[in-house]
């Protein structure tokens, strides 16, 4: 085999480690020891659900995208995707978060609950999301796991809240069928003030 080098190959290999020096591939090699200044680890243990995961996650990368992309947690809603429908909203260490604006890198250490993680181990659904059905309150259900986790959230601080508290709770969650009343009857079922 001729290995000669030619105008073409020279082009073609400069080519080819310009992508794999761009696309970070020796960054995640790169021990601990070796990390430059400001660097952050790549393959990194989650709280998801009670369960630990190890994933391998960008620095800029985040909450919402790990979960569904990586973990598969498709639960999680993107819907505008810079924090301003609720589609997204987990918690994390039982207080609600727009999954889409918080950093993966950030949670490293909390307890991040998706609407995955509600369900019993038996399939029982929580209360919150059986309370939810029973009322009807999701339309098209975009926005029903944010809305669920939101409401979650409330009753950990306040188990019996009035309907303008929990107005005021789930007003971080966009509805576009604009199905709030339903969702509110859904909050007064599941604190045991609607029967």
């Amino acid at each position: 085999m001729n290995a000669k080098l030619t105008r073409r190959r020279f082009i073609k290999g400069v080519i080819f480690v310009g992508a794999a020096a761009s696309s970070g591939a020796g960054f995640y090699l790169a021990s601990a020891a070796n990390r430059p200044a400001g660097g952050v680890e790549r393959l990194i243990t989650l709280n998801i659900n009670g369960r630990s995961r190890r994933v391998d996650v960008m620095p800029q990368e985040t909450l919402a995208h790990t979960l569904r992309y990586k973990l598969g947690l498709t639960g999680t809603k993107l819907g505008c995707n810079r924090g301003e429908c609720g589609a997204c909203t987990v918690l994390i260490d039982d207080v609600t978060n727009y999954a889409c604006s918080t950093l993966t890198h950030m949670v490293k250490s909390r307890q991040v609950t998706t609407v995955e993680g509600l369900r019993a181990a038996d399939g029982t659904l929580h209360p919150v999301q059986q309370a939810f059905i029973e009322e009807l309150s999701p339309q098209c259900g975009f926005c029903t796991p944010g809305q669920i986790m939101a409401t979650v959230s409330l009753l950990k601080s306040n188990p019996r809240p009035s309907r303008d508290e929990a107005r005021k709770a789930l007003s971080g969650n966009l509805c576009r069928c604009g199905a709030y009343d339903h969702y509110l009857n859904g909050v007064m079922r599941a604190s045991g003030q609607l029967s």
